[in-house]
């Protein structure tokens, strides 16, 4: 979509994405001698991504500037160089490299960065003093020193420090930008300044005076000068620049510090082994003086609102508990009618829903016990059936056995006085008295 132009005066005026396309097409597409040049620099704070791309830093004492070197362009490095980042792209800083490339644009972050296509490793600067590096702090990892990797080794900082103690040089812009720092954020905190050579032949003998000298351990120390924190800084600068601060007797006087240590050393890419012994690394000295003091308006500010809130919060208290009493009574006078009308209405629902289930349960019940009516009436007839057949059956037998039947044939049956049957005239006493059955009535008689 075209941008409308604008002009002020008669002057034309750019837009943003204008202006740095401008930059981009005619100050470096067009430019011969940002087309393919060379670039000697330290390499500082690669790293890979997983697309294959590498990201550093090449700087030297004065100036730091972003390179991208592609995936498809590490086959424009030499040998030597290769062989480094096979140990690890780690490896790589520190190292003075000679590169070539063009200068590029990155328009929707309105950064330069150098994109690299060649690579050479300067054959003075292979590995010695990296070896040195390493082995040193693989020396601290294994006697427990190295903080930066292990955070629950760290000493923590003091929230509100009385005394902050800096060994750095006095010259340069380092002590004037920590002192502002800190006189802006706390002008109460007192600063004390030990200065120290931080480059060059005797620098680490210097800086670790500074500490000795805080921790009271020199001749003529005051203890009166004792800090709360302690901060090593120094600005920024290339691996030679920088390297008092890797050497052994400086990095184990941080570690030995009884004072908790800061350790604010060239720039945030810049890692040094003083960063691995301190109990805080911070990017750069102005960071540093960031950390170890707040902002005293904020804590004003808070203590100010937490001083009102406190002393609105009696009567706020107060205030609640009598709504919660009020609300409390008011639902406690309401609650035996409500719970009546509730179970009430609870009561006429489930009598509702009870009724057409019982009518239902009642209606089935019925049925099933017609339906078993139904099945067992032809059981039930056939036993009657049976039960008739085997009883007529039974009364036939009887009959038969019955002696009395064989009256109504003119049959007879005697029976003497003691009611047993006269089978014998010999059994007969003279003048016993008999009694004769006949098939219709008895008849009495004497023996003779």
């Amino acid at each position: 979509m075209p941008t409308t132009q604008h002009s002020v005066n008669g002057e034309r005026v750019f837009s943003v994405a204008q202006l740095t396309m401008s930059i981009k097409k005619n100050l470096l597409a067009n430019n011969e001698k940002l087309a393919s040049v060379w670039i000697e620099g330290e390499v500082s704070g690669m790293r890979i991504y997983q697309t294959g791309h590498r990201y550093f830093s090449l700087k030297d004492k004065d100036a730091v500037i972003n390179c991208v070197l592609f995936a498809f362009c590490v086959n424009g490095c030499d040998d030597a160089f290769k062989s480094v980042l096979a140990k690890g792209d780690a490896e790589a800083n520190g190292l003075k490299v000679l590169v070539q490339g063009e200068l590029d644009l990155n328009m929707s972050r309105g950064q330069y960065s150098f994109k690299v296509k060649r690579l050479k490793l300067k054959k003075d600067d292979i590995g010695e003093r990296m070896a040195q590096f390493n082995a040193l702090k693989a020396k601290l990892e294994a006697e427990g020193l190295n903080k930066l990797d292990h955070p629950e080794r760290r000493r923590a900082l003091p929230f509100l420090p009385r005394r902050i103690a800096i060994v750095t040089s006095p010259a340069g812009a380092v002590i004037h930008d920590m002192c502002d720092t800190i006189n802006r954020r706390f002008p109460n905190v007192e600063i004390r300044l030990y200065p120290a050579k931080v480059q060059g032949q005797g620098a680490a003998e210097s800086l670790v005076a500074g500490i000795r000298f805080f921790n009271g351990e020199l001749v003529g120390s005051d203890p009166a000068w004792r800090p709360d924190v302690l901060i090593v800084a120094r600005g920024g600068g290339s691996m030679e620049d920088l390297w008092a601060f890797n050497e052994e007797v400086l990095v184990r006087a941080v570690a030995a510090s009884g004072v908790p240590v800061v350790s604010a050393v060239g720039h945030e890419s810049d890692v040094t082994l003083c960063d691995y012994a301190a109990d805080l690394r911070a990017g750069t000295p102005s960071i540093a003086a960031e950390r170890v003091v707040p902002m005293k308006a904020e804590l004003a500010a808070r203590v100010a609102d937490l001083a009102s809130r406190l002393g609105r919060s009696p009567m706020g208290f107060v205030e609640n508990q009598m709504q919660r009493v009020d609300d409390l009574a008011h639902r406690l006078e309401i609650a035996p009618g409500g719970a009546i009308a509730r179970w009430e209405r609870r009561a006429a629902e489930l009598a509702a829903r009870l009724a057409p289930a019982v009518k239902e349960a009642l209606a089935g019940t019925e049925k099933r016990v017609q339906r078993a009516a139904l099945s067992l009436e032809p059981p039930l007839r056939r036993r009657v059936q049976g039960a008739e057949a085997a009883l007529e059956k039974c009364a036939r037998s009887l009959e038969l056995l019955n002696p009395y039947s064989v009256l109504e044939r003119g049959y007879s049956i005697t029976t003497g006085e003691d009611g047993s049957v006269v089978r014998d005239a010999a059994e007969v006493r003279s003048g016993e008295r008999l009694v004769t059955r006949l098939a219709s009535g008895t008849v009495e008689s004497v023996a003779v």
